[in-house]
């Protein structure tokens, strides 16, 4: 069951990459680029082990769906209803990397101006924690979450640069 349930939120997260992808490639047709590459393949590459590493230590440790595993599923279920408003209030510019159209506009949503960033701290931090509860994954929370609170940051510094250099001057 627990395994099950990872591969659904797995799958939905493949879902909107797929999203991600077509608005990537848009952006780039449209004269934009990309920023933070590095960063963007360390978030990735922790991502996906993350995911690896909590299905092998459900696997491991055989378990099954219990309070902590329906905690886990709450928290999924609301970080995927956040990573679709996110990405319904960003439209066209959202996007799983650090990417600008040539004239990107400021989106001014009031969950934007509550929360910042939300896909961040609504969406990933959420579905972590829940994935980590769901899978009883102990040590991969131990070992990957400081790794990815690190790289989180480093992204969320470059965000917050673009927003103050270009995007806010942008929409003046």
């Amino acid at each position: 069951m627990v395994v099950s349930i990872l591969l659904i939120v797995f799958l939905v997260r493949l879902v909107f990459l797929k999203k991600s992808i077509r608005n990537e490639r848009a952006i780039l047709a449209d004269g934009g680029c990309e920023y933070g590459v590095e960063n963007t393949k360390r978030l990735t590459v922790l991502h996906i082990l993350f995911y690896v590493l909590c299905l092998i230590e459900s696997i491991i440790y055989r378990v099954h769906l219990d309070s902590l595993g329906v905690l886990g599923i709450a928290l999924l279920i609301f970080s995927m209803l956040m990573l679709y408003l996110v990405t319904q209030l960003l439209g066209d510019i959202w996007t799983v990397k650090l990417m600008l159209l040539k004239n990107h506009r400021f989106v001014d949503h009031w969950l934007f101006r509550v929360v910042k960033h939300p896909n961040y701290f609504l969406n990933i931090v959420p579905e972590l924690i829940g994935l980590g509860l769901l899978c009883h994954a102990r040590w991969t929370c131990i070992l990957i979450l400081p790794l990815y609170a690190i790289v989180l940051f480093i992204r969320i510094k470059e965000e917050e640069k673009l927003l103050r250099d270009i995007i806010i001057p942008n929409s003046l």
